[in-house]
């Protein structure tokens, strides 16, 4: 597995990486983590992986962070 990029953005660190014929978004904030794979035939090149990371597309994986953060605490504070 190779680092391709590192995106900056700031709300989350967010780095492109190539593995075994796929792209791999991997989004990260705090204690959480998102990875979206996707083929090397499904877009053009580096440049066509970057372009998925739309507005609307980081939205949604900040919903994301905000509802797994919500299900962990959750479950912890069940468990104590």
């Amino acid at each position: 597995m190779r680092v391709v990029a590192d995106i900056p953005n700031p709300h989350m660190k967010v780095t492109l990486l190539a593995w075994n014929g796929k792209y791999l978004l991997k989004l990260e904030k705090g204690d959480f983590e998102q990875t979206y794979k996707i083929s090397e035939m499904d877009v053009m090149g580096d440049a066509g992986a970057r372009e998925l990371l739309d507005e609307e597309f980081i939205e949604a994986a900040l919903n994301r962070f905000s509802d797994m953060r919500d299900a962990f605490v959750s479950t912890v504070r069940r468990n104590s």
